[in-house]
Formats: C-alpha cells, sequence, structure tokens
C-alpha cells in the first residue's frame, strides 16, 4: 500500500512525499520479513531509483538500481529475478488496482503456490482474487479455496468474513455465526465492517446492515460510494414497507417519512461521485413515495439534463414513465416515455419491462373501447 501510495503521489508530481512512503514501504518490509527482506524490497528499491531520477538525483537513483542488481545477482540474473515472494508482490498490487487486473493477480498467487503450495500467504492471495473476480478463467471452487485458505490463516478475519459471504450464496447457515464472531472482537476497521453489513443486507438484515456501514462512513466520512449504499438500505426499507402496508398506522408511517428522509440525506452526501448516475433517480423516487411530487420531478429532470449512456436513459425513462402513471396519474406521460424507452437500441431488462407496461395499457384500453389517437398509435408501434 505505500508502494501503491507513493506511485500516486509520483504521478501528482509529489516527488518528495512519494520518497517518505517509500521509506515507509521499506520500513515495514523490514519488520514483516525480516528475513526476506532483500528480495521483498525490490521493488521499492526500484521505485526509489525511479522518483530520484525524476528528481534530478542520479547519484541516489544509480546507488538504488546497484542494490537491485546486487540482490538479483546472487540469484545469477542482474535486473531479473523470478521468484514466488515477487509473484505475489505483484499479485497484491494488481488486486488493488480494479477488475481489470484480477485474472493477473490469480496468475501471479497461482504461480507462487507452485513453488509453495502450503504457504498461508499465497493461498490467502489465491482466494481472495478469485472470490473478487466475477468472471474466473475456469471453473474453481472458490468455497474449498477460502476454506483451505482459512485453515491456513485461522487468525485472519478478513478471509473468515469472505468465506462467511460465501457461504452465505450457497445458502449454508455457518456464515452468520463467523461475522457474528468478526463482531463481537474488536477493533474493528472500516473495510472489514463493510463486509459484515454486506453480509446482512444480503441476507435482507437491514437494520443491521445499516448500523454497520454507518459505522464504516463514520471512519470514512467522506466516502460517497459508501452514502450511496447506505442510501440504498433505506430506499429498501422503505419499499419493503410500502409494500407490506398499504394501510399504514400512524407510527408506521411516521417511521417511513423518517427512512425517507434518511434515504434521501445519504444519496445527496452520494450525489458528488459523477460515476453514479443512478443517485437523482433514487432521491426522486423517495420524494415521489413521501408524495413530494415538485421534489422528485425536479430530481428527475435533473437526471435528464445529463449525458447519458443508452441503458442509463432506459433506466430513467422507466423509471420516470412508472413516476407518471402511478403517483401522478398521467398515463399519456407514462407511455410516451415507455415508448421513448423502448426506442432505444439497446437491448435490456429496462426495455423488456416497459414493452409488457406498453401491452398491458393497450390491452385494457382496447377492451374499454378506447380508441383514442394514442391508443392507435401505441397499437401501431407495438406492431414493430
Amino acid at each position: 500500500m505505500y508502494n501503491l501510495l507513493a506511485y500516486i503521489k509520483h504521478l501528482r508530481g509529489q516527488n518528495e512525499a512519494a520518497l517518505e512512503c517509500l521509506q515507509q514501504a521499506e520500513e515495514s518490509f523490514q519488520k514483516e520479513y525480516s528475513d526476506q527482506a532483500d528480495v521483498r524490497n525490490l521493488v521499492t528499491w526500484g521505485n526509489y531509483a525511479w522518483v530520484n531520477y525524476h528528481l534530478g538525483k542520479l547519484e541516489e537513483a544509480q546507488a538504488y538500481a546497484d542494490k537491485v542488481k546486487r540482490v538479483c545477482e546472487k540469484f545469477s540474473n542482474p535486473f531479473s529475478l523470478e521468484c514466488p515472494e515477487l509473484d505475489t508482490e505483484e499479485g497484491w498490487a494488481r488486486l488493488k488496482c480494479g477488475n481489470s487486473q484480477f485474472e493477473r493477480a490469480i496468475v501471479c498467487f497461482e504461480k507462487a503456490l507452485e513453488r509453495h503450495p502450503d504457504d498461508p500467504e499465497f493461498a490467502s492471495g489465491l482466494a481472495i482474487a478469485r472470490h473478487r473476480a466475477s468472471d474466473c478463467p475456469a471453473p474453481v471452487n472458490v468455497l474449498d479455496l477460502l476454506t483451505e485458505a482459512v485453515e491456513l490463516n485461522p487468525n485472519n478475519r478478513y478471509l473468515k468474513l469472505l468465506l462467511a459471504l460465501t457461504l452465505q450464496k450457497k445458502n449454508k447457515a455457518e456464515g452468520e455465526n463467523l461475522v457474528e464472531e468478526f463482531l463481537e472482537e474488536g477493533p474493528h476497521e472500516s473495510g472489514m465492517l463493510q463486509l459484515a453489513a454486506t453480509f446482512y443486507q444480503y441476507r435482507g438484515k437491514l437494520d443491521k446492515a445499516i448500523k454497520l456501514f454507518e459505522r464504516a462512513s463514520e471512519m470514512l466520512p467522506n466516502s460517497t460510494r459508501l452514502h450511496n449504499i447506505i442510501g440504498t438500505c433505506y430506499k429498501n426499507k422503505v419499499f419493503q414497507r410500502v409494500k407490506r402496508n398499504n394501510k399504514m398506522c400512524q407510527e408506521s408511517k411516521r417511521s417511513l417519512k423518517d427512512e425517507v428522509k434518511q434515504g434521501i440525506y445519504h444519496y445527496k452526501k452520494a450525489d458528488n461521485n459523477r460515476n453514479l448516475s443512478h443517485v437523482n433517480i433514487c432521491i426522486a423516487m423517495l420524494h415521489a413515495i413521501a408524495d413530494e411530487y415538485d421534489e422528485a420531478e425536479h430530481y428527475f429532470q435533473r437526471e435528464f439534463s445529463k449525458n447519458l449512456t443508452p441503458l442509463q436513459k432506459q433506466h430513467l425513462h422507466l423509471r420516470y414513465g412508472n413516476f407518471q402513471s402511478f403517483q401522478m396519474k398521467c398515463e399519456e406521460k407514462a407511455i410516451h416515455h415507455y415508448m421513448e424507452g423502448v426506442k432505444i437500441n439497446r437491448e435490456s431488462k429496462e426495455k423488456e419491462k416497459m414493452k409488457s407496461k406498453l401491452h398491458k395499457i393497450a390491452l385494457y384500453r382496447c377492451k374499454e373501447s378506447r380508441m383514442d389517437s394514442q391508443t392507435l398509435e401505441l397499437l401501431e408501434f407495438l406492431q414493430l
């Protein structure tokens, strides 16, 4: 992580700060891998050489390049070294660099395990990489990998939480025990609290999930992603309450209003993240449920003003059409937006839902003999 932070500092032109990060990386390796410090520090020393070169400190750059050369020469190949420790360092680095790097990370950990099949670190790296890879290059039992990794790393709480999530996906009850065991221990860092919260979110225990996500958010108050997740939990609670209770008592109405307010609050916190294109729609839907139609219209129009992808446009037309149909009772506008969404040249679930809604509208209009110009236009459209 210190090496990655140094790289980011370097890209920002903060090379002196990058050197400080590299010093922390070097000290960490020395402390954690005292018997392998030279090999583990090869990447760090290479980074030292690179940053010093860009600072014009050529003697320092050469000194670090020479340190790399001396270690590699011990293994008979200057400036190149094949060893499982370096493979696993590359694997960890790739794991932290996004989805596109997961397959390569898997290869790195597998290569390391070929040399040392029972190494706890290498086994945990492969299990984590396989768990994160949404599309593995070959069929693999991730549950077995995680179980083996936990056996080799019995004190690794992160692995246990990943195992709990995997057990849950396979409808096995043992996962909850692992999460409860984690929560009873301490301290809790944000990343692992989020995993525990995700477990309860998938289980439908939204109150528990929200409590844990909010604890994680207190540690990372500027995380728009976390605010978006918390907003979604509140939104799902609202939808569940509305679905269960057609005629709500006063207490339920007060709870609903509070949940709507909390959901909107967190979604607004997430709205600064341009990658979260659906936030305005979610805010609009919550306002609509609270009968705040002017506010809902405002956020729908904010979304329409954006430069959206075809799929995002379809999603928006579907949600806005539903708003016009169910809240505003304006079937004409709903039909218009469903048709606009269907016209977009992109196959999707949203498109199929809008087609289905248009067919239902056309069917009952025909039964009622409502053969006005819009119905005729709709029937002609559905023949396409």
